[in-house]
């Protein structure tokens, strides 16, 4: 252990001198500093947030404001000056990075740190070494401690009001674009420009902006202003209309106050199509400065960087782009010739090669003999290999890892690109569906479900759509534990559509979560049953309603009609019930059949790759009376982390653990577990307050 504190330690003041030696290059960030000290990008990553917490940009961005505080405490250098010379292009971002971290503006640093003397630690006063090293590492210290406070839940109402009353992000929605122009086949290009307006604005971490999907149900809808803004929960609206003439280019963009539809600016640009790179990047700027929304210097260079210098390569994108934009297999296999006609015209177009590995993905998405993988290599590699910083180059790359099943490698990518385009809402849709349905984490299935219905609005959707949206929200919340909240969303999905099954007997376990009536359970469990006695999902969670409520006998009417049909069938569904399924069939004496599911979900348990292993098998070793090795396998599941709340809310009624309860050490075992959850639930909850997401 020693040794690994020191190679922390070694690992942490080599980096900070290299970003020091750095300190006044803005454009110096995680791969420059990744080159700098001979390290991959992933492995920076991951070696950074596991001695710090932070992300690398944070701790690069924590370097430059432990300087700048030093500055502000020796010299009289303004604040502006200092900003410049610890590599911040922004003044006013400065200002805010420096508020966010210290509490209280630079310009008030003098002032805080004589009224701080009469406090000051003694030791800290000798510590003898480099000035910016050591404020970087007092810094640290003070992360780190914020952070054991925030999992802690010490200061829980303090943290909790703070992020309440915090403000919400402006939030803004590009409407579709108009074409002006006789010409329909000048559409793509105005769509293009629709588009790239979007992008540009998506690139703003502090700005919410809504998907192209949520809005572009309202290209031909004529409800009013106000009525959309309600609908997208937005403070802006763009309207655009334009078109392009030859080889001129005539737009129109208007800015609304979306509430009150007070049009509250607008602007025609006339450019010529060579221009059209710097025309969407002064769109995007123009906005942004109209709603006084702050740009960091990394978020001015990705939105003013051209993705070609070639402009029939950027036409025939375009062509491409509006077609991929609407993913049928005809639109995306007519695209694929578009895109590689681009690279024909421009072979470093890196933006070009990503849209065609994203297609290929997308034609191949469902199939259970996969065609495309080599293409989605190639294709995803030139696109990193151009322009490895590209949100859609990530997305790319990260779909390869999707296409071979290497969930875990996919995930860097995906939150790397997310990192460059905060608002990009394809990313989010893609990681929900990792954390939901392979790297099940409850946690980050939260997240980032919550961020996806920031930008992608369910409320633009079809009934049915946003109904199943708000389950998914709804399910990661009780997952973690917050039942009210889980409540408020069940209720939305099934506003939505009260034709949602899952969501009613969702809503049965949320209200059981709240008043612990196995009763009410059952009832209500039947009712939606009723509604359609086809569904095998809704047939299985009668029966174990029926066995909580120790009422075998019904349980095994409805547990023998589910795997009659699960085998006439040949699904193999639900197969963590096969224990419950077991014990129920023993009690009514079918010992045969009981001995066949216990031994199917011991081959299961046995072959299990996920974090419910050992809990699995503690039940088995229960149930068979073998208390010894029941409450070992507990032991080790006690050890894992993100396991469901449904575990901590059913363990105290599960009859296939009441053998292994008789065991001395099973009180303090499940104690365990509920403190290990409480402490997780607390730490979700500073974290999605901290992100202002709940």
């Amino acid at each position: 252990m020693p040794n690994s504190r020191s190679d922390k330690n070694d690992f942490i003041e080599k980096i900070t001198l290299i970003i020091e030696e750095n300190i006044s290059n803005e454009q110096f960030g995680v791969s420059e500093l990744a080159d700098a000290i001979g390290m991959s990008r992933s492995n920076l990553l991951r070696k950074v947030k596991k001695h710090t917490d932070l992300s690398v940009s944070q701790f690069i961005r924590n370097i430059r404001l432990t300087l700048a505080k030093e500055l502000l405490e020796d010299t009289s250098y303004t604040v502006s000056e200092i900003s410049y010379k610890v590599g911040f292009g922004s003044p006013s971002y400065f200002i805010k990075c420096f508020g966010d971290l210290y509490g209280y503006p630079p310009g008030e640093t003098t002032k805080m740190e004589q009224e701080e003397v009469a406090t000051e630690v003694p030791e800290i006063k000798s510590v003898k070494t480099k000035g910016w090293l050591k404020w970087t590492l007092i810094g640290l210290l003070v992360i780190v401690f914020g952070y054991l406070i925030s999992i802690s839940g010490v200061f829980e109402s303090e943290t909790s009001t703070a992020a309440k009353t915090k403000p919400a992000k402006k939030s803004i929605a590009v409407l579709p674009f108009i074409n002006d122009s006789n010409d329909s086949s000048n559409v793509y290009f105005i769509n293009g420009l629709m588009e790239s307006t979007l992008n540009n604005l998506q690139k703003i971490e502090d700005l919410r902006v809504i998907s192209r999907t949520s809005v572009e149900k309202y290209r031909r809808n004529l409800i009013t202003t106000p009525e959309i803004a309600k609908e997208l929960d937005v403070t802006y609206l763009i309207e655009g209309s334009g078109q392009k003439i030859g080889n001129q280019i005539l737009l129109n963009i208007q800015l609304i106050e979306a509430a009150t539809d007070n049009h509250l600016w607008s602007k025609q640009y006339k450019n010529s199509t060579e221009d059209v790179f710097s025309l969407q990047a002064e769109v995007a700027k123009n906005i942004a400065e109209e709603i006084q929304v702050i740009i960091t210097p990394e978020e001015v260079h990705r939105i003013e960087k051209k993705p070609t210098n070639d402009l029939v390569a950027y036409d025939l994108f375009l062509q491409g782009l509006d077609l991929l934009n609407k993913p049928t297999p005809e639109n995306l296999e007519k695209s694929i010739p578009l895109f590689s006609k681009a690279i024909q015209q421009d072979q470093e177009f890196a933006r070009a090669y990503a849209a065609i590995a994203i297609a290929y993905y997308l034609l191949d998405e469902g199939k259970a003999e996969k065609e495309f993988s080599d293409s989605i290599n190639y294709y995803s590699d030139q696109a990193m290999f151009y322009d490895s910083k590209l949100p859609q180059s990530l997305i790319a790359k990260a779909l390869f890892y999707m296409e071979h099943y290497e969930y875990e490698l996919a995930v860097p990518y995906f939150e790397k690109s997310l990192e460059v385009s905060p608002n990009n809402d394809l990313v989010l849709v893609f990681l929900v569906d990792l954390y939901v349905n392979h790297l099940p984490n409850s946690e980050k299935y939260l997240e980032y479900a919550l961020k996806g219905l920031e930008v992608d609005i369910v409320a633009a959707y079809d009934s049915a759509t946003a109904s199943y949206s708000y389950l998914h929200i709804s399910n990661a919340f009780i997952q973690a534990g917050f039942v009210d909240e889980a409540e408020k969303y069940i209720d939305r999905s099934l506003e939505y559509f009260p034709g949602n099954l899952y969501s009613e007997y969702l809503k049965a376990y949320i209200l059981y979560a709240k008043n612990k009536d196995l009763n009410e359970l059952k009832d209500l469990l039947l009712a939606t049953f009723d509604k359609d006695k086809s569904r095998l999902d809704i047939l299985q969670e009668v029966a174990k309603a029926y066995y909580y409520l120790g009422d075998y006998q019904t349980s095994y009417i409805y547990y023998k009609k589910f795997t009659e049909l699960r085998e006439a069938y040949n699904l193999e569904i639900y197969n963590s019930e096969n224990a419950k399924i077991a014990y129920v069939f023993d009690r009514v004496g079918e010992k045969e059949l009981s001995e066949k599911y216990l031994e199917k979900f011991k081959s299961d348990a046995d072959n299990m790759q996920s974090i419910y292993k050992h809990y699995n098998l503690a039940i088995y070793y229960s149930f068979k009376g073998e208390t010894e090795k029941a409450i070992d396998h507990l032991k080790l599941f006690s050890e894992e982390d993100n396991f469901h709340f449904w575990t901590i809310l059913f363990t105290p009624i599960e009859p296939l653990v009441e053998n292994v309860k008789k065991h001395p050490d099973y009180k303090k075992v499940f104690s365990l577990l509920e403190k290990k959850f409480r402490q997780n639930h607390k730490r979700i909850e500073a974290s999605l307050n901290a992100k202002g997401l709940l």
